[in-house]
Parts: C-alpha cells; structure tokens; sequence
C-alpha cells in the first residue's frame, strides 16, 4: 500500500499492534469477504458459508441491507483500454484491442457501514468487465500486496480470534497473539499491517488480485498469473489525518474526478514453474514477467443504492473463457459465502436508518 508524508511516524507499541490488527483481521477480505464450505473439500458440520457470514455480523454487528462485508463503498463506472499485449496468453475478450466498459466499486473494507475512513489501512475496488459478446469477468482486489491466511477453517479461526470483548468493544490483544503465533504462515502479512496507514484517497492506491488465475490461450495452454492495478499519474496521497472527516474518500474521490478522468495500469504478473498458486500468503519473486494489459479509465461515481454496481455480485469466480481459476481453495470458497451473503441481504429489503446525504449510509444489497 502506498504511504503519506507520514510514514517516519514512530510504530506502535505491541499492544496497540495487536489490536489494529485485530481489527483489520476482522475485516480483511478481499479479497477477503468470508471464507467457507464448498465443493465438499471441508466437513459440512464443522464450516458452512452461513456460518462464515455469522461470524462476520457477530464482529461488525447486523446492518439490514448492506453488504456483510465491504458495506461502506461508492460505484464507478469507466472502460478497460486493452493493450492487446496479453491477447497472445489469453482468449478473453477484454484482452483484445480496444475497449470494455467497467462497472466497478471502490470500498472500505468491513460489516459496518458507519465506519471511519481512517479506521483501517485495506481500500478494496471491485470491477465487472462486460465484453462485447456478453461474457463478463469480475474480479475483488486490495490495497493489501498479500493475504494473512490460506484456508478458509483459518479465516473462519481469525474471525473468532478478533470477535471483540463486550467490556472493551475490541479484539483481546492476547488472543490475537495466540491465533497469529499458531500461523506463522501470516508473517508477510504482519510486517505489512505493523506500518500499514490508512491513505487519504482510493485514487492513489495499488490494489492487488491476492488469488493466482490462469490465462488460457488458443492452443489450451495454461500461464499462472497474479494481477493487480497500479495508478497513473497520481502521486501517493497523505495518510489520513485528524483534519479528515469519517468520510473523505468519497469526497476526495468526487474531487479527482470532477478535474478528469482516474486512471490504473493492469499489470499481469507471470508466474513460472514452482510459484504456488494454492497460498495467498505468498508472494511471488519480485523478478517474475510483467505484461502490461492496458489502462483502466473511471470516469465518474455514483452513489451505492442507486448506482450501477449496487446489484453486482463481484464474485471471483465469474470469468470469461480465456481465463480460469487456480488451485487456491479461498477462490471456490469466496463464491459460496458471496453467494450466501447476497441472498441473506437482499431478502432484507432496503438498509434500515440510511440517509441519502451520507455515502457511508446508502443501501447495498449486492457482494
């Protein structure tokens, strides 16, 4: 994640690191909603999508009508510009030369869509590109370069870790020590999230697709890819500050727009022989192939209960031929607890106390 000015401040004290990241724990994702049962690779008995999402209302606390996870967030809409560089590697559609129009949504990770900005360092963007001959591909990425866990029995574990103390209203710090000492797997993570700070603007961030896919040429063969989006002229914005209101990213992001159009590079990293594709707590070597894809243009927003992307399930899973899912068991199970998520929110009916003057208050019924 990108840092302000800021980022000599002096890191916190064990305890105050542990209770941050209990709280990110809580809210971690992306890619990172909720992690469950699917496929039968897990006892139905010890770990379902419901239960996941239980857990999830359990930390951030019911909100009728909005996403379980990512309930504060704003649409934008734009086009893909591809570069036809990733044609070769691919039959996807989006990948050919010239444009796709993008449905995306920008979001602060988390149940609790009444939530500071500044409560957490993870920014999250959806999108849904919908090419010409009506495939779509839908992909959640974040701000984070690296997952904290690689299974979902070790999510589902986290969020039980982090559920906060009634006499405090947070994390037991000692109990998050204890969970992330049992996953030594969560390292990378950690050294992240100890000088992670949360940014003042969506437009300045990188945002990583945690999960490793595959591209599928014409000729069937296979190529190991991680993506993520880089941002074109935007310089990295200042960490939050005092002077920060509990929802400037809306109002940043309205403020960049209306001076033009915001731009991201899709880079596509290659991975070779050797590079797992089942772990997203591991980064690949930094020395791996890059292509860049072509240039994601967002061109205005829109507010969540009105604005296009307020139905779209950004379900991993869904993807146009010319691009497959991976080995990692955390994709499968993102689309079951994404799946059990929508249906239990839209059921709901419209969010309960929402204010149409407050981005951090609009309805949400989609995942």
């Amino acid at each position: 994640m990108q840092q302000g000015p800021n980022r000599d401040a002096r890191p916190p004290d064990a305890r105050q690191t542990c209770l941050r990241l209990g709280a990110i724990g809580v809210i971690v994702f992306s890619s990172a909603a909720a992690f469950a049962y699917v496929g039968g690779w897990l006892d139905p008995q010890r770990l379902t999508p419901a239960r996941v999402v239980d857990a999830l209302e359990a930390n951030s606390g019911v909100h009728a009508g909005f996403r379980r996870n990512h309930a504060k967030g704003v649409c934008v809409v734009g086009h893909f510009e591809s570069s036809g560089a990733a044609r070769t590697l691919s039959t996807a559609a989006v990948f050919a030369s010239g444009n796709t129009p993008v449905v995306g949504r920008l979001a602060l990770p988390g149940g609790n869509p009444y939530a500071s900005d500044s409560s957490v360092p993870i920014r999250s963007f959806a999108l849904q590109f919908t090419s010409p001959n009506g495939e779509q591909w839908r992909t959640g990425m974040n701000s984070m370069p690296v997952f904290p866990l690689g299974t979902p029995q070790a999510f589902y574990d986290q969020q039980l870790a982090a559920r906060p103390d009634p006499k405090t209203g947070k994390p037991d710090p000692q109990r998050m020590q204890a969970f992330f000492a049992a996953h030594p797997e969560s390292g990378a993570f950690l050294a992240w999230a100890k000088t992670a700070r949360p940014s003042a603007s969506y437009a300045t961030e990188s945002y990583y697709g945690l999960n490793a896919f595959y591209l599928v040429d014409a000729q069937g063969a296979r190529q190991p890819v991680r993506w993520r989006l880089a941002p074109l002229d935007a310089a990295a914005a200042p960490a939050a500050q005092p002077r920060h209101d509990a929802d400037y990213l809306q109002a940043d992001l309205q403020q960049r727009l209306a001076q033009g159009p915001l731009r991201w590079r899709l880079l596509v990293t290659l991975g070779t022989a050797g590079d797992p594709t089942s772990d997203a707590t591991r980064q690949w070597p930094a020395d791996r192939p890059t292509v860049d894809a072509g240039i994601l243009v967002i061109t205005r927003s829109a507010s969540q209960d009105e604005g296009p992307c307020r139905d779209v399930n950004y379900d991993p899973t869904v993807l146009p031929r010319g691009i497959a899912i991976s080995d990692d068991p955390l994709l499968a199970a993102r689309s079951a607890a994404y799946a059990a998520s929508y249906e239990r929110r839209t059921s709901e009916g419209p969010p309960q106390g929402a204010t149409a003057s407050s981005h951090s208050t609009q309805p949400e019924r989609a995942q």
